[in-house]
């Protein structure tokens, strides 16, 4: 399918790894340029080598998305450089285990820096683009807001506040025809996924026993048919779709998992 996204600026926060790196690969298939705003120029160029050796384009901005004045650099550098954004997703987080028992107040606010009020101020800074581009908005976000996991208050809040601000948002920007829509992961197979697998006694143990309570296929979503998605929703092929939550999971979040 042609999403005609060629040539289009679409900056994709934690575009070096993981889900943000495979949605950064499907953009630069369909054509569009992905900025990568990452916090170690390292690893956005190892990324950019990447993409650029399956023949696509991709930027990067160095930015520690923590500090609310890097959000708003990288988002002058981007306009600075580009002259428009035509579209973002708000991809970058961790699940950092801030949990209620083993948690405190730093920790938290931290936490919530990390996974929520950088996806505010990225979309705040871009907004003044995105109005003029009539750009559409992604945000990405987990499970642990609709499930719980156990021991980790902060991300399940935080992802709670993505959900959140997709539909207010979603709301807020009809009038300027900028969509807004989420698309909810649930297990998708990411280095900082294994990094957790790893703490785990018997980690080939643990990993069998999730992929077996996943209901399609009994296997972890990829990063690529996340990024499927993502990209789909960024193009003008899903038009008239805004405000949704959209769970590429499995079905693990809301099928019975003992089918």
């Amino acid at each position: 399918m042609n999403l005609h996204l060629e040539n289009k600026i679409i900056i994709v926060t934690g575009g070096a790894k993981g889900i943000g790196l495979g949605i950064c690969k499907v953009l630069a298939l369909e054509g569009a340029i992905p900025v990568i705003i990452g916090r170690k120029d390292s690893d956005n160029q190892l990324a950019i080598k990447e993409i650029e050796a399956a023949g696509g384009i991709a930027k990067s901005v160095v930015a520690e998305l923590t500090k609310p004045e890097d959000c708003e650099n990288a988002i002058k550098q981007i306009v600075a450089e580009f002259g428009r954004i035509d579209g973002l997703v708000n991809n970058a987080g961790v699940n950092d285990g801030v949990g209620l028992e083993n948690g405190n107040y730093n920790s938290f606010i931290e936490s919530l820096h990390k996974n929520l009020v950088h996806y505010y101020l990225m979309a705040h800074h871009a907004l003044p683009e995105l109005k003029k581009s009539k750009g559409s908005m992604v945000n990405i976000g987990s499970k642990t807001a609709d499930t719980g996991q156990g021991g980790t208050s902060a991300y399940a809040a935080s992802n709670g506040g993505r959900n959140a601000l997709t539909r207010e948002w979603a709301v807020e920007l009809l009038k300027y025809g900028i969509r807004v829509n989420a698309v909810i992961v649930a297990e998708c197979y990411t280095p900082l996924y294994n990094t957790w697998i790893q703490t785990f006694e018997n980690p080939e143990e643990k990993l069998k026993q999730i992929t077996d309570k996943i209901p399609f296929e009994n296997r972890m979503t990829t990063a690529e048919e996340i990024a499927n998605m993502v990209v789909f929703l960024l193009s003008e092929k899903s038009s008239h779709t805004t405000g949704q939550l959209i769970y590429v999971d499995g079905g693990y979040t809301h099928l019975d998992r003992s089918i």
